[in-house]
């Protein structure tokens, strides 16, 4: 008889074999068949979990988010050529727009501040 996960994992199997979908077979005990996961495990050991001590699970929770985004954001991944796999990007504002900028509404109105203005690049 099967409960919980293991229930879960008979149906999604004989889901598969109906549909024609094969699957990675990952021996029960051997989870370095798995080398993404045991990588991205190792490294969350080794970086973070082995150095700290969480007094709360709030703590945990905080230190554990802080090391995801520096680990997907800022921290570059060799097989990636040494960049982050999802840098944040900063949009810098072009030196010279390519539209108009404004114009005062008479050119020659002195109460306006920025009467010199004019349409396009100078």
């Amino acid at each position: 008889m099967c409960y919980g996960a293991e229930f879960t994992a008979h149906a999604v199997r004989d889901w598969l074999g109906r549909i024609g979908v094969k699957t990675l077979y990952i021996e029960p005990g051997s989870p370095w068949e798995n080398g993404y996961n045991e990588s991205f495990n190792g490294k969350l050991r080794d970086e973070l979990l082995n150095g700290e001590i969480f007094y709360t699970l709030k703590e945990a929770v905080i230190l554990i988010e802080r090391w995801r985004i520096h680990y997907n954001t800022i921290r570059p991944h060799s097989s990636l050529g040494y960049k982050p796999p999802a840098p944040q990007t900063i949009l810098h504002r072009p030196a010279r727009l390519p539209y108009a900028t404004l114009q005062a509404a008479q050119q020659g109105d002195h109460n306006r501040r920025n009467s010199n203005l004019t349409v396009g690049p100078p």
